[in-house]
């Protein structure tokens, strides 16, 4: 988006140069150059403090009653902490420290 912000104000700048270059004594050409001057230094400032990047936090519903347990791994038994589990796409996966193993977490129904 930066890069757009910044393509367009070049162009106004070589736009509202054509203006000035070419005013001849008519003001208003010499006033539009300006503002377009004006315009490209405005895009270039809000280019400027636009945020780089964006946080996005993911929050979980659970249903039902939740009792906190020690996750181990399927394939080696290892503990798992809180490094492995990721949520991709509303998904827990998961991923062992210590055989490498990745599966996604799925919980079995309640009745």
């Amino acid at each position: 988006m930066k890069i757009l912000a910044y393509v367009l104000a070049g162009l106004l700048v070589l736009g509202g140069l054509i203006f000035i270059v070419g005013w001849q004594g008519v003001w208003v050409r010499l006033v539009v150059g300006l503002v377009l001057w004006a315009a490209a230094g405005a895009l270039v400032v809000l280019a400027k403090m636009q945020p780089a990047q964006t946080t996005v936090v993911q929050k979980i519903d659970l249903s039902g009653d939740v009792n906190l347990q020690n996750l181990t791994c399927r394939q080696c038994g290892g503990s798992l902490g809180p490094k492995s589990v990721s949520v991709q796409a509303g998904a827990v996966f998961i991923h062992c420290e210590y055989c490498g193993a990745a599966y996604q977490l799925e919980e079995e129904p309640k009745w």
